[in-house]
């Protein structure tokens, strides 16, 4: 069911990608300081929106994702060393932390 959603979404991205490059045909400029292009307006547009894409998908994984892992593991590592240290490992009180491993 999954390979299903991910080929709809790809058909569905192919889709915008061709639409969006079929409105948008005439040719723009893109100056990047030391080469200049030209390119189709509707692949500038495309490009745009996926290097944000990419930015914005980076700056959540290193500022929220990559932390909150690092937390986990050093929860997981203090666990083990109390578990290894003779504590009761029947307590009510423990903590318990359920997460997939990497």
């Amino acid at each position: 069911m999954k390979k299903a959603g991910y080929l709809l979404v790809a058909f569905v991205a192919i889709a915008v990608g061709l639409i969006v490059g079929t409105l948008n045909s005439a040719t723009v400029a893109l100056d990047l300081l030391w080469i200049q292009f030209d390119v189709p307006l509707g692949l500038a547009i495309l490009l745009g929106f996926s290097v944000g894409l990419v930015t914005g998908l980076s700056m959540i994984y290193l500022g929220r994702v990559l932390p909150l892992r690092l937390q986990l593991r050093k929860a997981r590592a203090r666990l083990a060393r109390q578990d290894a240290f003779g504590q009761d490992s029947n307590s009510q009180d423990k903590p318990t932390i359920s997460a997939p491993d990497d």
